[in-house]
């Protein structure tokens, strides 16, 4: 029942769809904590409340675990932006395989015609299917093979929908709070700083499926040319490496030696 303008566990699960027992739990990891108590005590629900608990069911419904979408909605992220932006994405992945189908049903046209195809229409198929690489290609085709490129582009696409948030939100806001710790002169020893760098290394075994010689790849384009893989051109080589060692004194853990 709404109390108080306010809403308690039972009557919100009956509501959303979700379980008194999932609405517990998430209180427990700090995914949906209510904002008030009852009286008598019991956990109640603003209006607030309720915005973020239908952002958080809509980007699970995009397959995105419970750790990113924390991240994304405690950096401030604007899911309605965030949709938008992978909307935009779709939408410019279908207009770039319409391109190409138009260009092969010219080609096919002219190929059973008796002249045959032009070379220029041979050309624009030719450019319209392989494009152009981008400078992050480029700096990855530089530290990984053929099969290693096949094999990353494989784990990206079977993440689907995901793979924008873990690449556009998630992991840069991890390297941001990193980076912050770093700057602020925090020990990578400390809890809060391992913690970033698991979490990166989980997403990291996300996209490369724990291949010891595509992360070293993907690590070794990053030490290369961080502006082209950030997208960044402003993005300094000196302080990505200074990161990634900050990184890598939080990964090493003296008392497994």
């Amino acid at each position: 029942m709404n109390t108080s303008g306010g809403w308690t566990v039972g009557p919100l699960a009956e509501a959303s769809g979700v379980t008194v027992r999932t609405l517990h739990h998430w209180d427990a990891i700090g995914v949906l904590s209510p904002s008030q108590r009852t009286p008598s005590g019991y956990r109640e629900y603003t209006d607030d409340d309720l915005v973020r608990l239908y952002q958080v069911l809509a980007l699970r419904s995009l397959g995105l675990s419970l750790d990113t979408i924390v991240v994304c909605l405690d950096a401030g992220v604007d899911s309605a932006r965030v949709i938008g932006d992978h909307l935009r994405g779709v939408e410019a992945s279908l207009a770039a395989l319409e391109a190409v189908r138009q260009k092969l049903v010219r080609l096919a046209a002219e190929m059973v015609t008796e002249r045959g195809a032009t070379p220029e229409t041979l050309l624009q198929a030719l450019e319209t299917i392989g494009g152009a690489s981008s400078a992050s290609e480029q700096v990855l085709s530089r530290h990984l093979d053929t099969d290693q490129k096949r094999r990353l582009g494989d784990r990206a696409t079977a993440l689907g929908p995901a793979k924008h948030y873990l690449l556009e939100i998630e992991w840069p806001e991890l390297y941001r709070r990193a980076d912050r710790h770093r700057r602020e002169g925090v020990d990578p020893a400390d809890d809060r700083v391992r913690r970033l760098a698991r979490r990166m290394d989980e997403l990291s075994a996300l996209f490369t499926g724990e291949d010891a010689g595509v992360s070293a790849g993907v690590r070794g384009a990053w030490c290369d040319d961080p502006a082209a893989m950030s997208r960044d051109p402003a993005a300094p080589a000196d302080e990505w490496r200074a990161l990634a060692d900050y990184l890598d004194h939080a990964r090493h853990d003296p008392t497994r030696e």
